[in-house]
């Protein structure tokens, strides 16, 4: 599962938008077989920073969820992607939340 935060979210607020997108990646894409492959293992997730630019052109790829964050004036801070075999190139060159 790749989770993507803004890199302008405050670190308090990225590590909950990280853990808040997880779990409605996994409610939202539950019954899906991808996901129940991945819960099975490996159950890898991959958190990245992004820039607003790249936050908005991964929306354009399906099977996502978006967070927000009411403490942040309702922001998009996150987006999950559900577990598949093979992510779009581009996921790879990414940072890592480090």
């Amino acid at each position: 599962m790749y989770i993507l935060v803004r890199e302008s979210v405050p670190v308090g607020f990225a590590v909950l938008s990280a853990a808040h997108a997880s779990l409605a990646a996994y409610l939202r894409f539950a019954d899906t077989p991808e996901v129940k492959e991945w819960l099975a293992g490996p159950f890898y997730k991959t958190v990245c920073r992004v820039s607003d630019a790249e936050f908005e052109r991964a929306k354009e790829e399906p099977e996502h969820v978006v967070i927000t964050e009411s403490a942040l004036d309702g922001q998009e801070v996150a987006i999950a992607f559900k577990p598949r075999a093979e992510y779009p190139k581009v996921f790879r060159f990414f940072t890592l939340y480090k």
